[in-house]
């Protein structure tokens, strides 16, 4: 195994968007199930929730008109998009590359997910060695944006979340990761990122290695946005 005296500490990464492809699984189910009670939804909609605790969605659906409890609400989405990705686990290949480079390379790596463990445990038997810690969101009492989630994620690795790359796709994400502490990159998916003081932001991860992950660690800022939004 090689090891990288300079490399990160840890590299955190959210699920959702970052490392698969699965907002277009979550936008169906939310879909599915506002169309049962006669409630548009609109893929507009469905990409306003990206990246929020599901009991911040579910509440969206509740007040559209989804006349469930959120407990209901939560467990239907979950059922379907577990299902949809024990079927088929929609990679996003810049990231399983980079991934799978930072695991032989033997930094930790946590995942970090407002998804809850049922859906957690769908995408992390496609790789089930490649996380030493897993944060969902039915562990946390306040979700991302709140940095609750990246905190527990690197006292759980042991490590200062100061020497820990966060990589992110989503507002709240970002917010999350940047507000506990860690070097975040913001990688453009299918949302706006606004530039924060710090903040990496890459319109994907392409040609990422670890040492690109030990630049941001050391306190390089990556931003290939500029004045994009």
């Amino acid at each position: 195994m090689t090891t990288h005296a300079s490399a990160p500490a840890a590299v955190l990464w959210d699920m959702d968007g970052t490392l698969i492809d699965s907002e277009p699984y979550w936008i169906a189910a939310e879909t599915e199930l506002a169309g049962r009670f006669g409630v548009p939804w609109t893929h507009e909609d469905g990409l306003g929730l990206v990246g929020n605790p599901l009991t911040v969605s579910a509440q969206v659906l509740r007040d559209r008109g989804v006349d469930m409890e959120i407990d209901d609400i939560i467990a239907f989405l979950l059922m379907r998009v577990s299902d949809d990705v024990r079927g088929h686990v929609p990679w996003q290949d810049d990231a399983r590359r980079l991934l799978e480079a930072a695991v032989a390379a033997g930094i930790p790596c946590a995942l970090v997910t407002m998804s809850y463990t049922r859906m957690a445990d769908a995408f992390l038997a496609s790789v089930p060695e490649a996380f030493s810690v897993v944060v969902t969101g039915d562990r946390v009492s306040r979700g991302k944006p709140d940095p609750e989630a990246y905190l527990t994620a690197a006292r759980e690795l042991g490590v200062d979340i100061a020497d820990c790359v966060a990589i992110e796709d989503s507002p709240s994400g970002v917010g999350s990761a940047w507000s506990a502490g860690a070097r975040t990159v913001g990688v453009r998916r299918i949302v706006p990122l606004e530039p924060r003081a710090g903040l990496s932001r890459v319109r994907g991860l392409d040609g990422w290695t670890v040492q690109t992950l030990t630049r941001v660690a050391g306190g390089e800022v990556i931003d290939e946005l500029g004045e994009e939004r």
